[in-house]
């Protein structure tokens, strides 16, 4: 069970099947993380891409919100299909589209199509670090960020997670955010050709 904290589904509270093994985030967590977000970014004017979309709790709280453009990635073909079932009751369908996939392969086949100011990534919490690198650098060097974009990845606090992009993170009891700028043209790695 989670609730969306803000926007037009203001309390509503989203229950999930009971065999569903996912960890939405914390509603104190989300609080602050979206706090941080409205400060920089008007809601409804920024794209979102949500990896590791779980039951949709990030993608919800966007849309209610009044984000229009938000594409969820999520690999659990029952956990897009309750994505669009919730989204579909609370009127959010043509702001939510919902991707099945690994979202390491599919970083890989879309890169270069579309960019997005806001890309959050809430993988597993036991992913091993080396595998939270990768994925900092798929969005980074594949043009997934816009120019005043942010990459804010969610994780297990005693985790670090440095790169050269790294701004800063939040900490929030267990679980933290850590935010990325995106590549300069100085920053640019090589494209590779493969």
């Amino acid at each position: 069970m989670y609730r969306i904290i803000s926007g037009k589904w203001k309390a509503k509270k989203i229950a999930a099947p009971k065999h569903f093994d996912v960890r939405p985030t914390t509603d104190f967590a989300k609080e602050a993380l979206f706090s941080i977000l409205e400060n920089t970014y008007d809601m409804q004017s920024v794209s979102v891409l949500d990896l590791f979309a779980g039951i949709g709790s990030i993608s919800l709280e966007f849309a209610s919100r009044g984000c229009q453009d938000i594409t969820s990635v999520e690999m659990n073909p029952k956990h897009t299909s309750f994505i669009n079932s919730t989204a579909s009751e609370l009127d959010m369908s043509l702001q939510i589209s919902t991707q099945r996939g690994d979202v390491y392969d599919w970083l890989k086949k879309f890169r270069n199509k579309k960019s997005f100011e806001i890309v959050f990534a809430d993988a597993p919490f036991e992913t091993e670090e080396k595998k939270y690198q990768e994925l900092i650098s798929l969005v980074l060097n594949n043009k997934y960020l816009k120019p005043n974009g942010v990459l804010i990845v969610e994780h297990q606090s005693r985790l670090k997670l440095d790169h050269p992009n790294y701004k800063y993170t939040r900490k929030y009891g267990n679980v933290s955010f850590s935010f990325y700028e995106p590549n300069t043209e100085e920053t640019e790695p090589e494209l590779s050709t493969e």
